[in-house]
């Protein structure tokens, strides 16, 4: 059998980088977590490949335990607003009969309900349980500035660039947009609707 040639990290002999980077990103989080490694919902796939493998080695043990990692990523994830919909003169009628999501613990009150919510973490993870990657429409910039937002399911627009989180929410809560969509279609069925609105005026 050959042998894997998993591992790129230094020092590390008992850490897979290819086994860690198999895993799904949540659980590679929640590996995270397991490692008291603070931050780890504003990170991406290949950082948290990178920090699991170094805690497991104990190459970043120094820096692990500095406080309340568990609530810190928490506070990390929840935005500005922690979760809370931003309303304003604009805000549309599907925003005020849409169900209010402020955590990663909050379930549907049924199927094809209308959720809101501008939790950073619960849109993470709504995108990445559908292969969802944060994207911006090319051509739409503003100077160094993002364009219009979107979440690329893996279609056919050519006109999608794709960014990481933290760009993504930055431009998101600098806007003060509101996240609505949906967990599942009436139907049962996993939906992939969603939309962006700025309370504050018609176009988001």
């Amino acid at each position: 059998m050959a042998e894997k040639q998993g591992n790129q990290t230094p020092n590390t002999p008992d850490v897979s980088e290819t086994e860690l980077r198999e895993m799904k990103v949540d659980e590679l989080r929640q590996e995270a977590r397991d490692e008291e490694i603070s931050g780890a919902s504003g990170m991406r796939k290949e950082e948290l490949v990178q920090e699991v493998a170094k805690a497991k080695s104990g190459n970043d043990a120094g820096d692990s335990g500095s406080g309340d990692s568990d609530s810190d990523a928490d506070d990390l994830g929840a935005g500005p607003e922690g979760g809370k919909i931003r309303r304003g003169p604009d805000s549309s009628k599907s925003l005020k009969y849409s169900q209010e999501v402020t955590s990663t613990e909050d379930e549907p009150e049924r199927e094809g309900r209308s959720l809101a919510t501008t939790h950073h973490e619960v849109i993470r993870q709504w995108a990445e349980e559908r292969e969802g990657v944060p994207a911006t429409v090319e051509g739409t910039e503003h100077g160094d500035h993002l364009g219009v937002l979107r979440i690329d399911f893996g279609g056919d627009d050519a006109n999608l660039r794709h960014v990481g989180w933290d760009e993504w929410f930055a431009t998101f809560d600098e806007r003060g947009l509101n996240f609505i969509y949906q967990e599942q279609r009436s139907d049962g069925q996993q939906s992939n609707f969603f939309r962006l609105e700025n309370p504050q005026r018609e176009d988001a």
